[in-house]
Formats: C-alpha cells, structure tokens, sequence
C-alpha cells in the first residue's frame, strides 16, 4: 500500500513537471517555439536601396547641343574685321622709274559726273593698256617727278591763301614706283590749287590747269 502511495505521487510530480516545462496554447497541444531569424550580411556586388552602382556614371542633365553659359557655340559665325589697307607714304621729289597704274576719276562738281581715265606707264612710257587722253605726257611727267600725284600740303612755315578755284574735285588711285598711291585733289586754297596743276597732266583733259 505503502509503495503504490509512493509511485503515485512520483506520477502526479513527474506530470506536473511536464505541464510547467511546455506551454498550453489553448488547444491542449505543446506550441512550437517562434524561430527568430538574424538578417545576414549583405552579399558581395549589391548594393542598398537608393545607391548608385559602381561602374556606371549619372546621366547629365544639360542639354546636347548647347553650349555653356559664357562660351560661344562652334556653329556660330564669328566676323573677323578685313586688315586694313596700307597707307599710302608721299613719293620723293625728282625723277624716278616711271611706272604707274593709275586710276584717275575726275568731277565738275562733287555731285557731277564722273570722267575716268586708266593711265599704265612702263620706264616712262604708256602702254596699250591706258585709256587717257594724253598719256605720253602724263607718263613723262611721273618719270621726271612722281611726288606730283602727293596729296596737296602746306610747306613748313607756309600758310595756304585763301582762295577758291572751284567746284571741281578728283582722285588718283593705285601704284606710283611700286609705291600705294590714294589721293584727293580739289580748288578750295592756294595750296590745293597749286598741287592740281602741278598734276594737270595726269588729271586729263577734264582737270585742265587753272
């Protein structure tokens, strides 16, 4: 009697130890327990949300074809002023090698119509090439003195006088001796009437001596 007692109570103990060691989940069975699972590192090569990706570069946001604030696009046409002519120097007193070719416009007035001649004079002598009323004479004029087609100055110390020939005005353009000629001849002072007539046989007909 003794020993059942015993082996009972070591039933009912053994039992109730069970009961604390595994909890009820309201349906008389044992619940698993809940597995708790640790994120692991990330793999190798990938990278997280929101990062760029090594190797690749971030499109740009400019526009193509459009150039820079301040820079000037490739396709724009730029204007490159034209060098200016050379100036044309005084040629020298006293003769000289006689050639020319020589433009020679010539005015009754500066609103008036133009006469023009051609004057080409080779060692003093005109060739086929003038057109010019007497260009014998003017070519031999040049060769004895080609300073006569210098722009009209007054001499140091010299004043011009005050008078007017006329409403007459010219220009004679080219080469003189290989020299860049460019010269305007009017009436309007002694000293511009002087250098007309110094220059009436390279003036034509039409410019005539006053």
């Amino acid at each position: 009697m003794r020993k059942q007692l015993i082996s009972v109570l070591l039933a009912l103990a053994a039992t109730g130890g069970l009961a604390a060691c595994t909890p009820n989940n309201g349906t008389g069975q044992p619940s698993a327990t809940p597995e708790t699972s640790t994120p692991g590192p990330s793999s190798p090569g990938t990278s997280p949300p929101g990062t760029g990706t090594p190797g690749t570069e971030t499109p740009s946001t400019g526009t193509p074809g459009t150039p820079a604030p301040g820079s000037t696009s490739p396709d724009a046409e730029t204007t490159v002023p034209a060098p200016a002519p050379p100036s044309a120097s005084p040629l020298p007193s006293g003769p000289g090698a006689g050639d020319a070719e020589l433009s020679i416009t010539v005015k009754a007035s500066k609103d008036g119509k133009a006469v023009n001649y051609t004057l080409v004079c080779k060692d003093g002598a005109p060739m086929a090439e003038s057109q010019h009323p007497n260009a014998a004479a003017a070519c031999t004029a040049l060769k004895n003195n080609a300073a006569i087609v210098n722009a009209a100055a007054p001499r140091k110390g010299i004043s011009c006088t005050q008078q007017y020939g006329g409403p007459q005005v010219a220009t004679v353009t080219g080469e003189v001796n290989g020299t860049p000629v460019e010269t305007s001849f009017a009436l309007r002072d002694g000293c511009q009437i002087g250098a007309w007539n110094a220059a009436k046989d390279i003036l034509g007909a039409a410019g005539g001596a006053l």
